[in-house]
């Protein structure tokens, strides 16, 4: 299980990873934007353009920020089996597997597909420190954890 769960953080790895090279290239888009502005505008016109491609690069650079800090949490995980979920833990709960990483989704492994969540998140939050056979309520459901891995 432990391939497993290592195939998993190298997939969020580089799924993070692809998330910042996107963002640099859109703002490396959006400088460029911005000296092409800067030589074929003025007046208002330009002033408004300049301050709507500002506005933009600035939203990237913190979803930049974003993605870094979920890079830094992956940097923390230890994949070492443990009875207790933690950062790291994969879950088996009502059928469904959940990867305790950061917030990113599904990702589809053969025919599996296994949520990766932030222990942050509000089905995160209630997985932490629970045990093989705990169980709890979640969107009015009970969820009862089958396997910690």
């Amino acid at each position: 299980m432990n391939e497993l769960k290592e195939f998993l953080l190298r997939k969020c790895n580089q799924v993070i990873d692809e998330k910042l090279e996107s963002i640099q290239q859109g703002i490396r888009s959006y400088q460029l934007d911005l000296v092409t502005e800067t030589k074929s505008s003025a007046g208002d016109k330009h002033e408004t353009g300049r301050a709507m491609l500002q506005l933009e690069m600035e939203k990237l650079g913190q979803q930049y920020q974003e993605v870094l800090a979920q890079k830094d949490t992956l940097l923390k995980i230890d994949i070492s089996l443990k009875t207790k979920i933690q950062l790291g833990s994969l879950v088996c709960a009502n059928g469904v597997f959940y990867f305790l990483g950061t917030s990113l989704g599904k990702i589809k492994i053969k025919e599996e597909t296994i949520m990766v969540i932030s222990i942050h998140s509000p089905i995160g939050r209630l997985l932490l420190g629970k045990q093989n056979e705990d169980s709890f309520l979640f969107n009015h459901k009970n969820i009862q954890i089958e396997q910690v891995f």
